[in-house]
């Protein structure tokens, strides 16, 4: 049986990885017999008011582009009263959700498997009730690195591009007063980096929020890197990030929910986008709340 299906994408995403394949990935969408219609992101955030138009009557919506083209693509099917099935091809330059559901970097590979009938249900986190992340909401240090890192240095070096502006960050550290509240506890803090996050691999690098995580258990884990009285201190930190050791700067947080208040507003990202300035932040997971296509 035919199914309607929306192909929303970004071409200006990593390097212009989707040009050239066009042709054959919307033959791999008519093989499976999906009756496509495509609309091509022409701004950052206009992917949000289309899908909500345009996906309304769809059975599934396929988008290619980075992780901020899928933000604005889960974003809009969160507030959608029927919710299509969403496929991926990854495109961007680090590409994490990509990564933690294994979807292949080659976008024909990916697009068979937007074109098959393997939909498993994903956790989706909503961020002050009224916006959404697919997998990591985060503040502090190196944070806003994947949003404020220029287009052309992005297409020119792909991932080391983002080293190269994170290292701005090394000389100018400052942390973030911080009262975090989960699960009736709260605890009152000096936060470098803090991430909450539905993922095995955050900006490239994977087990951040521990090991054993479930993309589908209605449970987020929350990183939370405290500042060090010293900078030699900052070998236990990473020492804890790389092999899990137990770390008193380093704290790890199970829950469904948590909360973040501050003394001043502080920067936000979420999936690698600009989530503006926030005094209070509260986040939830909605368990298995979007349908994705994936390989098994």
């Amino acid at each position: 049986m035919s199914k309607n299906v929306l192909f929303v994408f970004n071409l200006q995403a990593g390097r212009g990885a989707l040009k050239g394949k066009l042709a054959e990935i919307l033959d791999c969408f008519i093989k499976a017999d999906y009756r496509v219609e495509v609309y091509v992101s022409q701004h950052p955030g206009d992917l949000v008011e289309q899908v909500k138009v345009l996906g309304a009557d769809k059975d599934i919506v396929i988008c290619s582009g980075g992780d901020g083209t899928l933000n604005e693509v889960v974003s809009a099917i969160m507030t959608m009263e029927k919710k299509p099935l969403l496929g991926y091809l990854p495109a961007g330059t680090t590409n994490d959700f990509g990564a933690n559901h294994k979807i292949p970097k080659d976008m024909i590979q990916a697009a068979k498997i937007a074109a098959g009938d393997r939909a498993r249900p994903i956790d989706i986190g909503s961020f002050n009730g009224d916006r959404y992340f697919a997998y990591v909401a985060g503040f502090g240090s190196f944070t806003n690195v994947p949003y404020r890192t220029p287009q052309e240095l992005k297409a020119f070096f792909g991932h080391p591009a983002y080293l190269i502006e994170g290292a701005k960050d090394l000389v100018n550290l400052k942390p973030t007063h911080t009262w975090v509240t989960w699960e009736g506890e709260t605890r009152e803090m000096e936060v470098l980096l803090a991430l909450v996050s539905n993922a095995s691999q955050v900006a490239g690098f994977k087990n951040l929020g521990g090991e054993d995580v479930s993309l589908d258990d209605g449970i987020f884990e929350t990183l939370i890197i405290q500042n060090p009285e010293n900078p030699l201190q900052f070998t236990e930190i990473i020492s804890a990030l790389l092999q899990g050791n137990e770390c008193r700067f380093v704290c790890r947080i199970k829950s469904a929910e948590i909360e973040f208040r501050f003394e001043k507003p502080v920067e936000w990202v979420l999936d690698g986008e600009y989530g503006g300035e926030q005094t209070h932040v509260f986040i939830k997971n909605h368990q298995k709340s979007i349908c994705f296509l994936k390989k098994d």
